[in-house]
């Protein structure tokens, strides 16, 4: 359908369209990315450590669904390599780890890897820039 014709079909008495989302909890990992060798401004925005060697640094960055999964998933990142917990949200299922760009590639990958064949979970491919 044309989203100009559902404007007129659906439109309010001011002309505007109401559009309501909402999410279904799955079991997903809906995002796996590693920023490798970030800018010191990106560490100093997200609150990490800013002391650190940025040639071999790396950010990973995981959401999740169900939320609470998130501290499985940081669990199983520290237990798995010499990672950094960043930042590990249980309400929005966001875990921000750092360390070598090599830890935190194995991290997600073993995150990825547990969630989706011990857990069921959907999971995307790790992306890296």
């Amino acid at each position: 359908m044309d989203f100009s014709k559902l404007m007129q079909e659906g439109s309010s008495s001011e002309g505007l369209l109401r559009i309501i989302q909402e999410t279904v909890p799955g079991r997903e990992i809906t995002l796996a990315h590693i920023i490798a060798s970030p800018k010191p401004i990106v560490y100093r925005k997200l609150g990490l450590n800013p002391n650190i060697d940025f040639e071999k640094a790396a950010i990973g960055i995981i959401k999740m669904t169900p939320a609470e999964a998130a501290v499985i998933a940081s669990d199983i990142a520290v237990k798995t390599g010499d990672i950094y917990l960043g930042f590990v949200d249980r309400f929005s299922g966001t875990l921000i780890i750092t360390g070598r760009i090599s830890s935190v590639e194995s991290a997600l990958q073993e995150v990825v890897r547990y969630c989706n064949r011990e857990l069921g979970y959907n999971t995307c491919k790790i992306t890296k820039r």
